[in-house]
């Protein structure tokens, strides 16, 4: 089975997106199912993605596509792909080129609709392009892969999706929140990033709809737990900034950027607790992070959390989200029993998200919509000759 991509965020996004991508593409190497095509419209040396013999990474190859790479991805990549033995067309962001529905069985990933659930937090432009894009693919992919059964539900109603051409596929988390570290390699961690000995972790952006500051007010109260957050600074974390100085709190509050995914994997595993009381998400990686470095998990009441979650988190009601969390930590840290269950629990749950499953998935899509394709043109064909 030979399968083309949109690599744009594989190459280019260190987000969720980007990880997503990476992610589905290392799979599907490692079970060699077949040629994998990546469509990138801006060429770029980046190790995350990894380029084999099986592995073909198709660039814009002349100065007008270089200079226009958003036309080359949305125009051109059909044209291209027409001439390629490609079995099925998967765009991974939400978007599709014209016209390559018509030429080719095609799949698209819809992580999320949050512009069209909260448009206050978008620009009346962004959201017209996200619509106009997001629209087209979903009306004109063979079917449609959600990352969450709360993204399926805001496809049907902002989309107007029949339920039957969407399928939930979970996501998976990169295999380093899967691996075993020793003490040595945690002690050099922890040494490298001067972290405290007890510590809430958060991972992702620091945006207000995040709610970081949050936490930050929870902790206050305890002296001896403090706030590790992973992500790049902003104009949000500039309030978090002004709170702690306002209240004393710069020493215990700490932001780590640039942190490799190694380095990421084994601050999870040194974290007391996980907190991630964001207002709304397509899935919510980074819990699935958590859940497989088994630590204990505190987030948000509603959206998809409780999907990646499990029954074995602690969610709280974001009205009473400072209150609520600092209720979880002390309990979590004080009943050594409710914290070996969610860390038991939680790992097990965890095992739905791992590769092999999120693969088998993946697969029963690419082979229903092959299926469905050739039942199509096999139809096609008996009229012509009817």
């Amino acid at each position: 089975m030979n399968i083309a991509f949109d690599a744009k965020r594989a190459f280019h996004n260190f987000r969720g997106l980007g990880n997503y991508s990476r992610d589905l593409i290392r799979m599907l190497q490692e079970h060699k199912v077949g040629h994998l095509y990546l469509f990138n419209p801006q060429k770029r040396k980046f190790l995350g993605v990894k380029i084999d013999e099986n592995t073909t990474e198709i660039t814009p190859q002349s100065f007008f596509w270089r200079q226009l790479k958003s036309l080359w991805r949305s125009l051109k990549i059909t044209a291209i792909a027409k001439k390629l033995p490609i079995d099925i067309y998967h765009g991974l962001s939400g978007e599709i080129p014209k016209g390559i529905a018509q030429h080719l069985p095609t799949v698209v990933t819809i992580h999320d609709l949050i512009f069209m659930r909260y448009p206050q937090w978008y620009s009346y432009f962004d959201r017209k392009i996200h619509y106009k894009k997001f629209l087209y693919a979903a009306q004109n992919a063979q079917h449609i892969i959600a990352i969450s059964e709360q993204t399926k539900r805001d496809i049907i109603t902002y989309l107007g999706v029949p339920e039957e051409k969407i399928t939930v596929v979970y996501q998976g988390c990169h295999k380093a929140f899967k691996n075993t570290y020793t003490s040595e390699e945690k002690t050099a961690i922890r040494q490298k990033y001067r972290l405290p000995e007890r510590f809430v972790l958060n991972v992702g952006a620091i945006e207000s709809r995040k709610n970081a500051l949050e936490i930050v007010k929870a902790i206050e109260p305890l002296e001896d737990i403090s706030l590790i957050l992973v992500g790049k600074p902003t104009q949000y974390y500039e309030e978090i900034k002004a709170y702690c100085e306002a209240h004393n709190l710069s020493e215990r509050v700490q932001l780590l950027s640039g942190v490799s995914m190694e380095d990421l994997a084994i601050i999870y595993q040194l974290a007391t607790v996980f907190c991630y009381p964001s207002v709304f998400e397509g899935f919510g990686i980074p819990i699935i992070e958590a859940l497989f470095s088994k630590t204990p998990v505190i987030t948000s009441k509603g959206s998809c959390f409780p999907e990646a979650g499990g029954a074995h988190s602690i969610y709280v009601n974001l009205d009473r989200a400072a209150t609520e969390i600092r209720e979880a930590i002390v309990n979590i840290t004080t009943d050594e029993a409710l914290r070996n269950q969610m860390i038991t629990e939680g790992y097990h749950y965890a095992q739905r998200f791992t590769d092999e499953a999120v693969f088998q998935e993946l697969m029963k899509v690419y082979k229903q919509v092959l299926g469905d394709r050739s039942q199509v043109l096999g139809l096609a064909c008996e009229g012509a000759g009817g």
